[in-house]
């Protein structure tokens, strides 16, 4: 006890230590001082936080600009020039104090877009009188949207395969370890462990899939005007319809987009948006299943998710090991489910060609979505990686069910021995309810077999009765299901094969945390 107590004061000395280090330093603006939204705080990556921060999406507007500028002096606009074009490329990156100039400009024009243009020609003066030329604010703002949505999918995709790979190795570890199965969360015939987690690992490729679809066909807004007739471009290049193409054929190429929606308005429409949204936020319904799922097998103590030599489960019940990472991924799971319904509001509320409505929302929507995935796939990746499996456990509570199990078993082969099938299903069921009403009312053990080896019905098979209570024999085809999807010739193999260079360097990174 004394080891033990001094083990914590020397705990409590060296934190106060760090207190009085804190106090002493230079104190300035403090991020406790402000709301800090929890998914940049806790829970998302530094990348995708980065992705949708402030520096990221204006330093995209900037080279919208850029490639905008680039393409007009490339279809003749001679008004550009070759210095406007190196001191625009030049600062790209949005600084502080660029930052600060666009918020004193904003608070004077109250123009978000407007700011930025001059921020940017304080620091590219030889460019200050042609950037945004022709332009409507939805050039940068929505183009700029569809490359963060981009590349945010680019970012969830093989964090998505890296939990699918996960759960393919751990069903392939347990695809002949029996256990109960369950159907209105009542047990069920058995299946295996491996093959539960097989099913897991479908639904998440249902979503890799929906992923890389919407992924694949995203557009580009490209150079459409103020009302998508692209109007303010044909009259720069004096009517030539042409060149309004070739424009946006070459704002294609710069940002990697195949081509430009075929029909726009100010904005691209918000369809693409919701349908967007509801292939990431078919990841929350997956999530919370899975989740679901794990939280029920640790309350049994068969299967828990990892938890860590010093990790407290209860502040105040010390023998807790609360599956905490799957209840927040759950709750993340939750959240993430709700953001389609917005975006179709938001569309639905797109009156003619456009209304501002729609901006501050999706200043909102469009980062949470796509953080709130991201968290959910690093809480899936922890825990699929970490699974613990108490095989005794599961196969004590399978022992328990067992004689249920058997069964129907029992029926085939008194009806291959000329007995009514019906007689025999009610003969079970009487004694059914019998043996469990032992076990619910009184606290006994399952005595079905024995009943069953009483009754004078059941003579037929009571030799065969002993051999029928072996688990393996009532998992079906479960073990082959499980290699057929998840084995090195199966179905995941292909459809991760992609990702794998990713995956496997994900997975070495764990080893080296």
């Amino acid at each position: 006890m004394a080891g033990s107590e001094a083990d914590v004061n020397t705990q409590i000395r060296d934190l106060q230590a760090q207190l009085e280090q804190l106090k002493a330093t230079k104190p300035g603006p403090s991020v406790f001082d402000t709301y800090q939204t929890s998914l940049t705080g806790r829970y998302c990556s530094p990348e995708m936080a980065r992705l949708f921060s402030q520096r990221s999406r204006h330093s995209t507007w900037r080279k919208l600009w850029l490639a905008l500028a680039e393409s007009e002096r490339e279809l003749g606009i001679e008004t550009i020039t070759a210095e406007a074009l190196e001191q625009m490329a030049a600062h790209l990156e949005v600084t502080d104090a660029d930052f600060e100039i666009a918020r004193v400009e904003e608070k004077r024009r109250r123009h978000d877009v407007m700011a930025h243009v001059h921020a940017f020609g304080a620091v590219a003066p030889a460019a200050a009188g042609i950037i945004h030329l022709g332009a409507t604010s939805c050039y940068v703002t929505d183009n700029a949207e569809l490359i963060l949505m981009r590349d945010a999918i680019d970012l969830l995709l093989p964090k998505l395969a890296k939990v699918i790979s996960n759960l393919a190795k751990f069903a392939l570890q347990w695809k002949d370890t029996p256990t109960l199965a369950y159907t209105h969360l009542q047990p069920a015939q058995l299946i295996t462990v491996g093959k539960r987690a097989a099913q897991w690992a479908q639904d998440l490729l249902f979503d890799l899939e929906s992923f890389e679809h919407v992924r694949n066909g995203l557009k580009f807004r490209g150079a459409q005007g103020t009302t998508g007739t692209q109007a303010s471009f044909l009259e720069i290049f004096g009517g030539d319809d042409a060149k309004c193409d070739e424009l946006n054929a070459l704002l294609c190429k710069k940002t990697g987009f195949p081509a430009c929606y075929d029909v726009s308005t100010q904005t691209y429409t918000r369809k693409v948006d919701l349908i967007v949204a509801n292939a990431i936020a078919g990841l929350g319904p997956t999530a919370q299943k899975i989740c679901g799922d794990i939280r029920h097998l640790a309350a049994w103590k068969e299967i828990e998710e990892p938890f860590e030599k010093d990790q407290i489960g209860s502040s105040a019940m010390a023998y807790k090991r609360n599956p905490m990472r799957s209840e927040r991924v759950y709750s993340l799971a939750r959240e993430l489910m709700s953001k389609p319904a917005s975006f179709a509001a938001t569309l639905a509320d797109q009156w003619q060609e456009r209304t501002l409505d729609d901006s501050a929302i999706r200043r909102i929507d469009i980062p949470e979505t796509f953080l709130l995935a991201d968290a959910i796939l690093l809480g899936l990746d922890n825990v699929t990686s970490g699974l613990v499996v108490y095989p005794r456990r599961v196969a004590a509570r399978v022992q328990e069910e067992l004689p249920f199990m058997i069964t129907e078993t029992v029926i085939a082969r008194l009806v291959a021995r000329g007995e009514s099938r019906q007689e025999a299903h009610e003969q079970i069921r009487v004694l059914s309810h019998q043996a469990g009403a032992v076990v619910k009312d009184e606290g006994g053990a399952n005595d079905l077999v024995a009943r069953m080896k009483a009754a004078p019905f059941f003579a037929p098979v009571r030799a065969d009765i002993d051999d029928m209570l072996r688990p393996e024999l009532y998992v079906g085809r479960s073990a082959a299901i499980v290699d057929r999807f998840c084995g090195p010739a199966g179905v995941l193999a292909a459809k991760l094969r992609p990702y794998q260079a990713a995956i496997d360097r994900a997975a070495t990174a764990e080893l080296n945390v």
